[in-house]
């Protein structure tokens, strides 16, 4: 299993597969093919479905376009069986291609391609890759989740984690200053501001229901517009992590060092997704975005409330296992509708996961190991129109 710093990766939106991702992979080319007349670029699936509506094409031209003439090629009839985000970059000289690359965006930033090589062919770090393993792990050492990823990550990752937690908390700042309306011609205009203030004239459970709404909507409409946000563990659902751990500082005060492990943890629970299933909503659908960012925010939630290990992992499982089956289905492939109003109401989630979970003693029937590879089935059992290609559900019928 990968590092977590993979999972939280600080970058522009809105999309971490289809334009942090092809961004890379662009990166990648040019310095291979740095001397091309021109460039090639086909792209496959769901990336040419809802690529123009992620800025795909704009992410590749911004950085081939500076070194040679960039020729867009789509091909949403063709999905490959690697990976739906498929794109195959060729360097052209006298109008024939004298070098090429077929890579996919695998979610979360990520890339790899069929010859087994994944961006920055970083090593595997943690010898243990289920949770029930790295829970009995635990339990039998005496060490909390943060502990185990400290061991093995090394000391280092309190540095890289303060850095993802700056960036998280800037976007909520930015996003609660911004108003007006978003990119992309839907129309969709700025609420997080008006949120956050209209949640100051209520008391207790209001207020806070209100402020949180506000910043998952701050992050998730940064996303959309482009700003630079933290993928946890995609960019479509970013905002649903730092609403709940801002919220939490806001309203508890908890020191920075709690909250470090807390990112910590859910980076954990993430990587464990990943590893075992998927975080792409172009392969599994939104449970893998929305689903399990809900899951790192309710482990993370239930950390910070004091949670034994059996109940921090009740609460990432119920949270995970109460979005399977979420489709990914953005209105003209833009990550506004639904996905934005999808971030705030699962931060909410997440802390009633938390409360539920904390009100028990860890103990339930279905664990969180039993609910990733269910997830994974059931991710690979919707059709291609409901992951990620604009095709179905909401994208259909919304006009």
């Amino acid at each position: 299993m990968k590092s977590i710093k993979e999972i939280f990766r600080i970058g522009n939106g809105p999309s971490s597969s289809h334009t942090m991702g092809p961004k890379r992979a662009a990166e990648l080319f040019a310095g291979k093919y740095p001397e091309a007349e021109s460039y090639r670029v086909t792209l496959y699936g769901s990336l040419a479905a809802t690529g123009r509506g992620h800025m795909t094409d704009v992410a590749i031209q911004r950085v081939l376009q500076p070194k040679a003439p960039v020729e867009m090629v789509w091909r949403a009839d063709v999905t490959p069986s690697f990976h739906p985000n498929g794109m195959l970059f060729e360097a052209m000289r006298g109008g024939q291609p004298d070098g090429s690359w077929k890579v996919f965006s695998v979610g979360g930033g990520a890339l790899a391609d069929e010859s087994g090589w994944t961006d920055g062919d970083s090593p595997d770090l943690y010898p243990l890759t289920t949770l029930n393993d790295i829970q009995a792990w635990c339990e039998r050492e005496g060490c909390a989740f943060w502990e185990y990823v400290e061991k093995y990550e090394g000391a280092d990752i309190w540095d890289y984690l303060s850095r993802v937690w700056s960036a998280m908390c800037e976007s909520i700042e930015r996003g609660l200053q911004n108003e007006g309306v978003l990119p992309g011609g839907l129309g969709v205009q700025r609420k997080a501001a008006t949120y956050w203030v209209k949640s100051k004239g209520y008391t207790d459970a209001m207020r806070n229901r209100g402020s949180l709404y506000a910043y998952a909507l701050a992050v998730s409409e940064e996303n959309a517009a482009g700003g630079v946000i933290v993928t946890a563990p995609t960019c479509g659902s970013s905002g649903v992590l730092p609403a709940v751990l801002y919220h939490l500082k806001m309203t508890r005060n908890f020191m920075e060092i709690r909250l470090l492990r807390a990112l910590a943890t859910a980076g954990l629970f993430g990587n464990v997704v990943k590893t075992n299933a998927s975080i792409s909503g172009a392969e599994v659908g939104c449970q893998g975005e929305v689903g399990v960012a809900c899951a790192m925010a309710a482990a993370a939630a239930c950390q910070l409330f004091g949670g034994a290990p059996s109940q921090i992992e009740y609460a990432a499982e119920m949270a995970l296992e109460h979005h399977l089956g979420l489709t990914c289905d953005p209105v003209c492939g833009l990550v506004q509708v639904p996905c934005i109003e999808r971030n705030a109401i699962a931060a909410a989630r997440a802390f009633d996961a938390n409360i539920y979970a904390s009100f028990s003693d860890g103990k339930h029937r279905v664990s969180f190991d039993r609910v990733v590879e269910a997830m994974r089935e059931t991710g690979h059992d919707i059709p291609s129109l409901y992951k990620e290609t604009a095709g179905g559900g909401l994208a259909k019928h919304y006009k």
